[in-house]
């Protein structure tokens, strides 16, 4: 199949078929950061945002996360009673209002028990297809709620020494523009 349309250098998106990638755009932070969280309010973490502009309002926007992080209090139930979705923008995505349910797009893997729970991080890892209908450009972000006031150590473990069981990690988003 010959592609219909070249533009500013580069395929036009009608020129693709459906499925095919256009373009990738990622953040990795290899630093370490703490976020303060509120009960029961969405938290942005700006060290995992990612901007892109689509080039087609037909397009599917593919959002991945990996982010290795650890709660500061185990005993508070944000190990277990949080949720990580993207905000698109200002808008929360993930699974829909409902009820008083905590919603979102995945939770953390929870890795330890109450003896190391200070020095055992978790994985979020979750994805979401987005379909903003815009070619204007777009800033994605991780966010996470938790039904209580906690601090998430992102890269890091709570107590951070410098020995060989405090784990540090990275993070990342992306977002892959595919064509409609």
């Amino acid at each position: 199949m010959a592609l219909s349309r070249i533009t500013n250098g580069g395929v036009a998106s009608s020129g693709l078929p459906s499925g095919s990638i256009i373009q990738v755009q990622r953040t990795m932070f290899t630093s370490t950061n703490t976020v303060s969280l509120t009960a029961d309010t969405g938290a942005s973490l700006s060290d995992l945002t990612v901007n892109i502009t689509p080039i087609s309002t037909s397009s599917v926007i593919h959002l991945q996360a990996h982010i290795f992080c650890e709660f500061g209090n185990d005993t508070t139930g944000s190990v277990w009673d949080h949720v990580f979705f993207f905000y698109r923008d200002t808008t929360k995505l993930g699974h829909p209002s409902a009820g008083n349910r905590n919603v979102g797009v995945s939770m953390a893997t929870r890795t330890f028990i109450t003896s190391d729970s200070g020095s055992t991080p978790e994985i979020a890892r979750y994805d979401y297809f987005d379909t903003p209908a815009s070619t204007s450009q777009i800033t994605y972000k991780c966010g996470i709620q938790t039904d209580y006031n906690d601090t998430l150590f992102i890269n890091r473990t709570v107590s951070d020494l410098d020995a060989t069981n405090r784990e540090r990690g990275i993070s990342f988003i992306s977002a892959t523009e595919i064509a409609g």
